[in-house]
């Protein structure tokens, strides 16, 4: 199942949240934590959103999830699979929730994409990287096809940090509930008398 919306509809954010939430409520009991791993790099506008989202989530303040993928500390091409790596080393049973920046169609410009399954990285620029994630966020930014690296050099500025604002505030609501709620079942499930 899959959810889009354009950045510009005015339930954007909701709509992300709900999506997230739906994805993610029926794996949330095998789930020890929630990993957000926001691919992508500082180095090209175009492919900055995940980056973008990564740092607008870590300065609204604390978050019942890791953030991995900032424009301090993006993780891009060059460190995927060693941050893959740490990733299932550090955390027991994580759900990884990846959000890259994607080329599509020009009418989908502007639109976000929620739904289960992983994503694979610079497959828009012909890189081979693993694929990550069992849920996925992606943003189109601009048009594929052609001349890949050149169109994601070029693309506005404007339109992904509006994107990766929405986003930001979709997925903090989204991943929010889903941590409540494992929490929650958390103490549910606790002895009273340890």
């Amino acid at each position: 199942m899959e959810w889009r919306v354009h950045m510009d509809s005015p339930n954007a954010a909701a709509v992300i949240g709900e999506a997230l939430c739906r994805c993610g409520n029926s794996c949330m009991a095998d789930v020890d934590e929630v990993i957000l791993l926001c691919v992508g790099t500082d180095r090209s506008i175009g492919d900055a959103l995940g980056p973008l989202i990564g740092s607008e989530l870590s300065e609204s303040g604390p978050h019942p999830f890791e953030i991995v993928g900032t424009l301090d500390r993006p993780v891009h091409a060059a460190n995927l699979v060693e941050t893959v790596h740490r990733i299932e080393t550090t955390y027991r049973r994580p759900l990884v929730v990846a959000v890259d920046a994607c080329l599509g169609r020009p009418e989908s410009i502007g639109v976000l994409t929620v739904g289960r399954g992983s994503l694979c990285p610079g497959a828009g620029v012909n890189k081979s990287l693993p694929r990550v994630g069992q849920i996925y966020i992606t943003g189109v930014v601009n048009v594929g096809g052609f001349m890949e690296y050149f169109v994601l050099q070029n693309t506005r500025l404007n339109l992904v940090m509006r994107m990766a604002k929405i986003a930001a505030s979709g997925i903090a609501q989204g991943l929010g509930v889903l941590c409540a709620s494992r929490q929650a079942r958390e103490k549910s499930t606790r002895p009273l008398f340890a």
